[in-house]
């Protein structure tokens, strides 16, 4: 009995010690344009990429941001939606994820009036913040990722027959990296943010 203790213990400090800062998944996270084809990602670790992204605030709760999950022969599919260059980006990957939400809730009143000049803008808003709840969780689980926008709306509608109430934002390339790419240059904090008092 001690022993099954003491080996669940052991499981439970590798788990910890092996956990990643949220530092730690930034620095690691890229936007891969080449992944090993031979490597795939499996439904439950999407599950939890989605588990993740629905922690996400919204707009009132409203949670509108809506997952399409094209893998197998449904890859091939999407990709022939995608512009050109996209279409090389995501060779090698195994997953493809449409991500919508349902229009005309958030940023809108109960009339069907916007509540400010964004309107529909608010629900792609919440779609960004879900988004980068789903990458990070990636990360966590060691998958990588690229977004895309430059696609076919219309064309993604129809091949994986997303609703009419829905707009189509981007498409997720899932899957993992041949090679490590440098990590871009980014801003400072001086740049980004200004301070008020």
């Amino acid at each position: 009995m001690q022993k099954n203790v003491s080996l669940q213990l052991n499981h439970f400090y590798t788990i910890i010690n092996n956990m990643k800062t949220l530092d730690e998944l930034l620095a690691w996270r890229r936007s891969i344009r080449k992944f090993d084809a031979a490597k795939g990602v499996s439904r439950e670790e999407i599950e939890q990429m989605v588990a993740a992204a629905i922690e996400a605030p919204s707009w009132k709760n409203c949670q509108t941001t809506r997952y399409h999950v094209a893998m197998g022969g449904a890859v091939d599919r999407v990709k022939a939606c995608l512009a050109p260059q996209n279409v090389t980006a995501t060779e090698g990957v195994s997953v493809l994820v449409v991500v919508t939400f349902k229009h005309n809730i958030v940023g809108f009143e109960r009339t069907g009036e916007p509540t400010n000049e964004l309107g529909n803008a608010w629900g792609t808003y919440d779609a960004g913040l879900s988004n980068a709840l789903f990458l990070l969780k990636a990360a966590e689980l060691g998958i990588d990722t690229i977004v895309l926008g430059l696609r076919d709306a219309e064309a993604l509608r129809r091949t994986l027959d997303i609703p009419e109430e829905q707009t189509v934002v981007s498409v997720i390339g899932l899957g993992h990296r041949v090679e490590t790419p440098e990590r871009p240059k980014r801003k400072t904090v001086d740049v980004v943010a200004t301070f008020h008092e």
